[in-house]
């Protein structure tokens, strides 16, 4: 039953194709995030990376009339076997349990399992599902066996829960483990009209929402998403959030680098229309943590530093993507990183070229937005989280509400 309601579906989506194309339903991404290798800090421990459990709440920011689950296995060594999914609508923001009725069971190809190879990705078959825009959506999946390396996401900002067995079908989940990642998990989307479409935001941690917890959704991108669906001419939109906490434009930090990762977090994205860029600040600070830079090291940055911009634009625009540049934020005074003098001119720099009109399509003057004007080279203590480089829970909300709307409503 479960394989005939899956093909009959899949049948009636496509055999509506002889239908005009400007009102077609398309597949627009929803919610994704960032994979990364998974340290054994961050991994699913392993007493229980076999036969496990595991229910991960993610936040919609565009509804549909189906869905669909990307499974990623990017960072593996050997095969991801999934012993089964379902998704069903969480009964709260960080919540174990699930609101009754609404559980529905994925398949792949049309069995309830797969074996995902190494370094892979995996979508599930379409399945009819009543997503609603700013919902919280609940994966739950029985993993048979997890890969050597496991692939995930530290800064989920939300809680998912774990339990041995087979609980597939278990609504309340009310004696699992809780945990702030996501595990094997990289995209949900879903069935939409045209001009449905998605911005996709590359940054670091102050996208990846440091400081938010207990699914809160206070991030940024979260206040973004909600004003763009509270106006008419722009809820349509999805806001896609790809920062990675200590992620870099071009050095090995935290993830693969913003060039490395464009290719999987912004081109793979089906109806991305627009992509942010806010990179840079670990580059900048990274490169003086621990030792005096000289003057011309400083300047080769910021000439390899504009570079890797000009190759992210180049590729947007090869793709047709408006590429809309981010201001880089005061971090003077943070104790990890001690920026002197030389650091703050390289971000200035910097920060000069990203608003010279030409170089991007459009420009957040996000370091305007939560500088102090009396120390611009400081966060406005109001908007400062309390260690000089993240902003504040208030400086989130300015951000995204400085964000132009505009931009986005054609």
């Amino acid at each position: 039953m479960r394989i005939l309601s899956t093909v009959g579906f899949v049948l009636l989506y496509c055999g509506i194709a002889s239908a005009n194309p400007s009102t077609l339903p398309t597949w627009v991404a929803t919610w994704t995030t960032s994979p990364i290798r998974s340290n054994p800090e961050h991994a699913l421990p392993s007493p229980t990376s076999g036969n496990t459990t595991v229910r991960q709440v993610v936040r919609l920011t565009l509804g549909g009339a189906a869905l669909r689950v990307r499974f990623t296995n990017r960072f593996g060594t050997t095969p991801l076997r999934i012993a089964g999914a379902h998704v069903a609508v969480a009964s709260g923001p960080a919540a174990a349990g699930i609101r009754a009725g609404t559980d529905r069971a994925l398949s792949f190809g049309g069995r309830p399992d797969v074996e995902v190879p190494a370094g892979a990705d995996f979508w599930s078959d379409p399945v009819p599902f009543a997503a609603k825009p700013l919902s919280d959506l609940a994966i739950t999946t029985h993993f048979a066996a997890l890969p050597d390396q496991q692939t995930g996401h530290p800064g989920a900002r939300t809680r998912s829960w774990i339990a041995g067995g087979d609980r597939l079908a278990d609504t309340a989940f009310a004696d699992a483990r809780p945990v702030e990642r996501w595990f094997q998990i990289a995209a949900v989307e879903v069935t939409a009209a045209p001009p449905a479409r998605a911005i996709v935001a590359l940054d670091d941690s102050i996208t990846d929402g440091y400081g938010v917890t207990d699914g809160r959704h206070l991030r940024w991108t979260d206040d973004l998403a909600r004003r763009l669906s509270a106006a008419p001419r722009t809820r349509r939109i999805a806001v896609l959030n790809h920062g990675i906490g200590g992620n870099c434009l071009l050095a090995e930090c935290s993830g693969p680098n913003a060039l490395a990762r464009f290719d999987s977090d912004v081109a793979s994205q089906p109806s991305a229309r627009y992509v942010i860029v806010l990179e840079g600040v670990n580059d900048l600070g990274r490169l003086g943590r621990e030792r005096t830079v000289s003057a011309e090291e400083r300047r080769a940055q910021v000439q390899q530093m504009i570079a890797g911009y000009r190759q992210i634009v180049a590729r947007a625009r090869a793709l047709r993507l408006t590429v809309i540049g981010g201001t880089i934020t005061p971090f003077v005074g943070n104790d990890y990183y001690h920026p002197d003098a030389a650091a703050e001119a390289a971000r200035q720099a910097i920060n000069a070229w990203i608003r010279t009109p030409g170089h991007f399509d459009a420009v957040i003057d996000f370091d305007r937005i939560v500088r102090d004007p009396a120390r611009p080279d400081r966060l406005l203590p109001a908007y400062d989280s309390g260690d000089h480089l993240h902003p504040s829970i208030a400086g989130y909300r300015a951000m995204a509400d400085a964000v132009p709307l505009t931009l986005f409503a054609r």
